[in-house]
């Protein structure tokens, strides 16, 4: 029998001349990228009916980073675990000019949809298929039965008596598809079918409205007369969408409506409090009922949170304004200095850069934002592995190694980890099979996409776990990447028989997202695991303590003891990732 399927879909760089240790040369080439974009600010003028403001386009020097948000402008998913590290506000993709007609499809003026044939909006499985509801059940019973959020979109076919979940992320639409799988859910005592429906893109407008107004599908109405039923308001609100249930807290006089989208929820924030029997209410997103994160994966949320976190707080310990360049005497960074340019207290006699040289890195105003670190003079013996064995501080999102040229480009997903690694680069040195690496920057990438983004923030990352391996040949590293890279290049590959799993780590975040959907679908993995580990490489740096550096937060701690080798180092980071799996 045929299940059915959903009608409709929704629809590196060129371096830089780096300052001063080394001047590239015009052959040093990487490919653009999606993310190559400019930056855009949001304009407190240019508000929306319910004062929400949109994005308006400015030069790109002039942009803070989107992860370098104050404290004060961090937010929390809305219908996220409320114990996962509120993540940084998100910037949206480039401006064009578009009118804006609707709530429902269009996205707000100044802001950009990404084509879906863009790599950086790769349609994924987020659309889960719900067969055999019984007749008569309600849309409230169904989504009683799903602990997994947040949703994006409900989709019920009554003829055919089946429904279409889509939650904003794969992750999520996983873990709700391996649960309802394994537990075998039942409705009115009648076994429930779960498989898969279509890959989409979420569309640009929910993007920006959950990224940047915590939009969900719940709205919140405060100041509720006390003759308001949850009968009269379900009537009042019906126009704007299909509603899944309605809720009011008497004692005070609040109430939340669950509608089946989000963007029926966008349009009620946007128009209801321009309606004059609804002045005096207060209008706002609540949490979704369905959201929850899986343990696995709120550690896994944390882990990608805690380098953002790292990133701002060193950068700004290093005394750049909101994670930006400031190399005056007064920085903690310059005072960590003697005047020959090593750190205090050193004594090796390994090569520092001068006090001269210090000065010289300040004037970089032109590199605001930029994610993507230059590294030269590799050796030819080098492999991608070394490279990522050297970098940390900072989830990657690509590395692009180029070994006729000696050269690699390593993009980080936020910018203030790249600025720290850079400069403490340059401070510490890298040195690979003996040969001091030459730093410098890339060509600006500009922000994230949104999709992007919000994978990130939901714990996505270019490691790859396959966890409760059975199978001895699945324990193979030579079968895992022969299976793996048709998804990607693959960086390495791991297993721990003692552990029975594997890990296998792609050079760019998407290729990691292809492996997770492809994987559903094959074979020799279905009784397997398949889940984002930890990318090692966003695990806090350790040199940081040489310098002193102090960065007071529960997300994160540095260690000042000696560095280990690489290869332990490696087999550190993956096992305790094997813990913190969906």
């Amino acid at each position: 029998m045929s299940m059915p399927t959903e009608d409709s879909t929704r629809a590196e760089p060129r371096p830089c001349t780096p300052q001063p240790p080394h001047t590239p040369s015009h052959m040093d080439v990487a490919e653009l990228t999606p993310d190559t974009l400019p930056h855009v600010v949001l304009n407190p003028s240019s508000t929306g009916a319910n004062g929400a403001s949109y994005p308006e386009h400015v030069p790109y020097p002039m942009m803070a980073s989107a992860m370098s948000a104050p404290p004060n402008m961090h937010m929390s998913m809305t219908g996220w675990n409320s114990h996962v590290a509120p993540m940084p506000l998100l910037m949206p993709m480039s401006p064009t000019p578009t009118s804006y007609n609707s709530y429902a499809g269009t996205v707000p003026p100044g802001f950009a949809a990404p084509s879906p044939a863009s790599p950086a909006m790769v349609p994924v499985g987020r659309t889960v298929y719900v067969g055999n509801i019984p007749s008569g059940a309600s849309v409230s019973e169904l989504l009683d039965l799903v602990h997994f959020g947040p949703i994006e979109n409900v989709r019920v076919l009554p003829e055919k008596n089946c429904a279409f979940i889509s939650f904003l992320t794969s992750q999520v639409a996983a873990a709700f598809h391996a649960d309802s799988s394994v537990k075998r859910v039942s409705l009115r005592n009648q076994e429930l079918k779960i498989g898969w429906g279509k890959p989409s893109v979420p569309p640009p407008a929910v993007l920006y409205a959950v990224q940047h107004q915590q939009a969900s599908r719940n709205v919140y109405i405060g100041g509720l007369s006390p003759t308001t039923t949850e009968e009269t308001l379900r009537e009042d609100l019906a126009r704007f969408g299909p509603i899944d249930q309605v809720k009011i807290v008497r004692e005070q006089n609040i109430g939340f409506v669950h509608f089946l989208s989000i963007q029926a929820a966008m349009k009620v924030v946007a128009i209801l409090p321009t309606e004059p029997a609804w002045s005096e209410q207060r209008i706002n997103y609540g949490k979704d009922r369905c959201a929850y994160v899986p343990k696995g994966q709120q550690q896994i949320q944390a882990h990608n949170h805690q380098a953002a976190v790292v990133g701002l707080a060193t950068a700004t310990w290093l005394g750049y304004p909101t994670g930006y360049v400031n190399m005056s005497a007064q920085s903690p960074f310059y005072q960590g200095m003697s005047p020959d340019g090593r750190v205090h207290g050193e004594t090796d006699t390994t090569e520092r850069p001068s006090t001269s040289f210090m000065n010289q890195v300040e004037p970089q105003l032109h590199q605001f934002g930029n994610r993507t670190v230059y590294l030269g003079n590799l050796h030819p013996d080098t492999t991608t592995e070394d490279i990522c064995n050297h970098v940390r501080g900072g989830i990657l999102q690509s590395i692009r190694y180029m070994p006729d040229r000696h050269i690699a480009f390593v993009t980080f997903v936020d910018h203030n980890t790249a600025l720290t690694f850079f400069h403490m680069a340059l401070v510490t040195g890298i040195t690979i099979h003996n040969r001091r690496l030459k730093i410098g920057w890339g060509k600006p990438t500009g922000p994230l996409s949104p999709a992007l983004a919000l994978a990130v923030q939901a714990g996505a990352s270019r490691n790859v776990y396959i966890g409760n391996i059975s199978d001895p040949a699945l324990m193979d590293e030579e079968k895992i990447r022969a299976d793996l890279s048709e998804y990607g290049k693959l960086e390495m590959v791991n297993t721990l028989k003692e552990r029975s799993c594997a890990f296998a780590n792609f050079m760019n975040i998407q290729s990691a997202i292809k492996c997770i959907e492809g994987l559903k679908y094959h074979d020799d993995y279905q009784s397997v695991k398949i889940s984002f580990g930890k990318d090692r490489c966003g695990n806090p740096p350790r040199y940081l303590g040489k310098l002193g550096v102090k960065v007071a937060s529960s997300q994160s701690s540095f260690s000042t003891s000696p560095s280990p080798e690489p290869e332990a180092e490696r087999r550190d980071d993956e096992t305790s990732a094997d813990t913190s799996v969906v």
